[in-house]
């Protein structure tokens, strides 16, 4: 998956942390929220704005991020 196709970072929006795109939800928003129990479903439900692509791609950053500190080690 091409997460950049959803994920941005704006030193404006949310202090630079990485954001989906054309909303205020932070990638670690959605993480926390899959790791406190919420089902995909259920964030969609309670984000009208977020589909599963987006939900994804939250997934798919934070893998290629922890990619890439493994390889930095």
């Amino acid at each position: 998956m091409n997460y950049q196709e959803y994920i941005e970072i704006r030193s404006d929006k949310r202090f630079g942390k990485p954001c989906i795109k054309g909303t205020r939800i932070t990638v670690y928003d959605v993480l926390n929220w899959l790791s406190n129990g919420m089902t995909k479903q259920e964030i969609m439900s309670d984000f009208d704005e977020l589909n599963e692509d987006m939900i994804n791609a939250c997934l798919a950053f934070a893998a290629d991020k922890e990619h890439k500190l493994k390889i930095a080690s």
